[in-house]
């Protein structure tokens, strides 16, 4: 027969006092709180608004209704027409579409190309690092709009998958940078170099090791790259390098800002220029959220 010999004792003194821990709860409100909520709950309507535009637009986005050219804000057209006869409300859901997902596009890009290339050069050895540090350096010295205006022109015609393409290879260069430091600090840890020893490829211990330890860090640079792109795609658009005409898109959409200033057509620009300012606002807080968790996480440590 066991003996419990913690019942063999006896607890004595005035002061003694017995305590219970006790799990604290935390409310579904205290959860949230800190949270951009706001942001997420506007961003996630525009962006369903966008995904389920045919149940949402109440015309056509790409007929010219003839008969109500520059028309203003009412019960037929909400957000009024534009010089073209289109439905600035239609038009807005239908390229909101082309908007966000060159914004997407451009954001995969840049991610793509900024984590493989700071997580070779991190892994390089030091005159290799100092080597291809060079060339995110030299990129940065030419105003990001030139270059993108000198590519653009080179590859002519424009569309979707360019315009994401020439944003993202000219806006990788700081999340390299990012990467690249990251991993000098990691590089020399004991998994990294069991992997090593075990026949690890480079890929292998980058998706494995190396990405799982700064995702964190990097992600406020992801996501406000999706802002980034879009913004660029709409100032393009504006200078006339950007989309097609027929291609609908909030920044084609502001293109026509100058004839909308000289015809007192304030709605053309202001409906447009509210969504796609909305929508920036609403990433860059909750690519704010991501730094203030990653800088919060960083001074624990």
């Amino acid at each position: 027969m066991e003996r419990n010999f913690a019942d063999q004792f006896v607890v004595v003194g005035s002061d003694y006092k017995t305590y219970e821990t006790e799990e604290k709860k935390i409310s579904f409100l205290e959860r949230l709180k800190g949270k951009p909520i706001l942001s997420i709950i506007i961003l996630s309507i525009i962006v369903l608004g966008c995904v389920f535009a045919e149940q949402v637009y109440n015309h056509d986005p790409t007929s010219f209704y003839l008969q109500n050219l520059n028309e203003p804000p009412g019960s037929e057209f909400y957000f009024g027409t534009d010089s073209l006869g289109r439905d600035i409300y239609s038009m807005i859901w239908y390229g909101g579409r082309v908007s966000i997902l060159i914004g997407l596009l451009g954001m995969a890009i840049i991610t793509v190309i900024g984590v493989v290339y700071g997580c070779i050069s991190g892994t390089a050895n030091g005159k290799t690092d100092a080597i291809m540090m060079r060339i995110p350096e030299l990129i940065n010295s030419i105003p990001t709009l030139l270059l993108i205006l000198l590519l653009t022109s080179v590859m002519g015609s424009q569309n979707i998958l360019k315009i994401s393409f020439v944003i993202g290879v000219t806006g990788w260069c700081g999340l390299a940078r990012i990467v690249r430091s990251e991993v000098r600090q990691i590089r020399s840890s004991e998994y990294v170099l069991a992997a090593k020893s075990m026949g690890g490829g480079f890929f292998h211990i980058m998706r494995k090791h190396l990405i799982p330890n700064f995702v964190s860090t990097i992600m406020f640079v992801v996501v406000s790259s999706i802002g980034l792109s879009m913004s660029m795609e709409s100032t393009l658009s504006f200078l006339g390098l950007g989309l097609p005409v027929d291609v609908v898109s909030w920044g084609s959409m502001l293109s026509l800002a100058n004839k909308a200033l000289l015809s007192n057509t304030w709605w053309v620009i202001i409906f447009p220029g509210v969504f796609l300012i909305t929508t920036l606002v609403c990433i860059t807080n909750i690519a704010y959220y991501f730094r203030k968790e990653t800088n919060k996480r960083e001074s624990y440590l």
